[in-house]
């Protein structure tokens, strides 16, 4: 049996997956939603670099993603044009997230990092579904089957009409059965702004970046 830590040690996942992210991202095995996922992403080395230099704090309240989303990056912004809430949330951001003068805040803070692909492993189809379609708000995403499943054309069908791209593992190889859906946001929010954070702290962790 191929596990996707293995696969990925191996090249597997990533040979069967050139097609489908850009030239020059990372990937790394990840504990997200509670099961593993290979995670191809492209660090933002500029934003990086940042916020090691200003010894940034973890985004990790909503609010403050909230917050940040109203203002525009680089750009001044007075605090008299802000209501009085906004004016609070302001005056709360973690360091590095803006910078705040007397009378303007001026937005730094952005994504640190953008995901092309999740890959989570599956013994059984209906699970891979279930496990990739978290991923939905976020990435593209597949799943990664250990065997051929009996009902194969049932399953391309199904994970066709969720968006959902599906890799077969056969012995050390891994096959892209059928590619996933273009990941297009209807818009940016908080929630899949929370998650790169925490992907990045993740990361970070692991001393993947």
């Amino acid at each position: 049996m191929v596990t996707l830590a293995n696969s990925l040690m191996g090249g597997s996942v990533r040979a069967a997956s050139c097609a489908l992210v850009e030239h020059g991202g990372q990937a790394r095995t990840v504990s997200v939603f509670g099961s593993e996922a290979l995670c191809f992403y492209r660090l933002d080395e500029a934003e990086h670099a940042r916020r090691e230099e200003a010894s940034a704090a973890c985004l990790d309240r909503m609010a403050d993603l909230e917050c940040l989303l109203t203002l525009p990056v680089g750009i001044r912004v007075p605090l008299e044009s802000l209501d009085s809430a906004a004016r609070r949330e302001v005056r709360v951001l973690p360091t590095g997230a803006a910078d705040r003068g007397r009378t303007t805040v001026t937005r730094r803070a952005v994504r640190p990092l953008r995901m092309d692909l999740a890959v989570v492993r599956a013994s059984s189809w209906r699970k891979g579904l279930e496990r990739a379609a978290q991923f939905a708000p976020f990435c593209r995403r597949a799943m990664l089957l250990d065997r051929r499943p009996s009902r194969l054309d049932d399953l391309l069908v199904e994970a066709d009409f969720y968006g959902i791209g599906v890799f077969l593992a056969s012995g050390s190889d891994v096959e892209l059965l059928l590619e996933p859906e273009e990941y297009r946001p209807r818009r940016h929010t908080a929630a899949a702004w929370w998650f790169i954070e925490d992907l990045y702290q993740r990361l970070r962790s692991a001393s993947a970046v």
